[in-house]
């Protein structure tokens, strides 16, 4: 087990993400870093019928390139909720626990948050619920440039070449509802390995 690993905040995050807040001693999330635009920060990855997809959440911009990552604003002037929640719908209607985990996964698009990492924070804790976890992460007390321990804040991106080596994960195959059509898609997000393997999850991410 990890001692000390430090993540940054993330909407819906990857099995990658997942994996290292599982198999951790300690987890930080970072509440002092600047705000990261096309980062899982606010983006998440699915599995539909026409293959990945991306989902957004479209923030209120500050004035300031460098804003702090808990002032930024959800904007809710365009219908993003009902997108996200038709969206997964579609991607995992047919997928074998899908009826087991929805509903709580849609209450969480029945309110609306004023502030992004207000969300990501209710969405990580929902999701270590499902996977039947005590995990309890911290938030940062201040920014550090390097912690004190393993520090995935940056390692974890959608953008290849934003992400860090990590030679400590191994994503392993399942069974995915279009598998048949793309082929197993690595390090989707987690709703996608909840819907699809259910109680087992938990294991595969201690293990990964």
């Amino acid at each position: 087990m990890q001692n000390n690993v430090y993540l940054s905040t993330a909407y819906f995050p990857p099995i990658q993400y997942m994996s290292k807040l599982l198999q951790a001693k300690h987890v930080f999330i970072e509440a002092h870093e600047h705000y990261e635009k096309q980062s899982y920060r606010n983006r998440c990855r699915i599995s539909g019928p026409n293959g990945i997809q991306s989902l957004s959440v479209p923030v209120i911009s500050g004035r300031s390139p460098g804003q702090d990552i808990c002032s930024v604003r959800i904007d809710y002037s365009e219908s993003w909720q009902g997108v996200h929640r038709r969206s997964i719908e579609t991607a995992y209607a047919a997928a074998p626990f899908f009826d087991f985990y929805y509903d709580d996964i849609r209450q969480l698009f029945t309110r609306k948050p004023v502030f992004l990492f207000d969300l990501n924070m209710k969405i990580l804790n929902t999701l270590i619920r499902l996977l039947d976890d005590t995990k309890n992460p911290a938030l940062t007390q201040n920014w550090k440039k390097s912690p004190k321990g393993d520090d995935f804040r940056n390692k974890i991106h959608p953008k290849p070449q934003k992400s860090g080596n990590d030679k400590g994960f191994h994503p392993e195959t399942y069974m995915q509802v279009f598998s048949e059509r793309f082929g197993f898609i690595p390090n989707l997000s987690t709703l996608d390995l909840l819907f699809n393997e259910g109680p087992v999850s938990r294991q595969y991410l201690l293990k990964v």
